[in-house]
């Protein structure tokens, strides 16, 4: 297997084409929501196929996503910070260095709850027809992660690029 290319775009560098290759999360391109803190995506334009991997940097009382479920697989590393996980309509607490693993069809979201940022790092799998659904959960909303009505239309609406070049949160 070839060594991809990484190409330098205005919101950071992704790698271009097929291939391996190694590249550094302030590196890398991050996009930011007012409501969900930052993430850092390690694809391009072509996403992996199998395996999906980001790096979230939340700030305390926001969440990493809206409470949601997907039939596919899912696991969260908590590296930084403190925060809960939303789970089948319960708050479960977790901290750095807990995972927290998630089966396919697992409705869950996860909120920042101390003083500083949380940090994790989330893998989930891949399949060509993902569907994802957004259930009505009180819990959820009680964070303001919640939808009020059930949906499958996609939570990340309005997340905007940040440079790529990311220090809050990434020492």
């Amino acid at each position: 297997m070839p060594e991809a290319k990484l190409t330098e775009t205005e919101n950071g560098l992704v790698p271009d084409g097929d291939g391996w290759f190694i590249l550094n999360a302030r590196d890398a391109t991050w996009v930011h929501s007012d409501r969900m803190g930052s993430a850092c995506f390690f694809e391009g334009e072509k996403r992996f196929p199998e395996l999906g991997l980001n790096v979230g940097v939340i700030p305390p009382g926001d969440g990493t996503t809206m409470y949601h479920y997907e039939d596919a697989q899912e696991g969260f590393l908590v590296v930084a910070g403190q925060g809960i996980v939303i789970v089948e309509g319960e708050e479960r607490a977790v901290r750095a260095w807990d995972y927290f693993h998630c089966p396919a069809g697992t409705p869950h979201a996860m909120v920042a709850t101390g003083d500083e940022p949380m940090v994790v790092i989330a893998v989930g799998a891949r399949h060509e027809a993902l569907k994802t659904v957004y259930p009505v959960d009180e819990a959820a909303r009680k964070h303001g992660v919640g939808v009020d009505e059930e949906t499958t239309r996609g939570a990340y609406e309005g997340m905007t690029f940040e440079d790529g070049r990311y220090r809050n949160g990434l020492a």
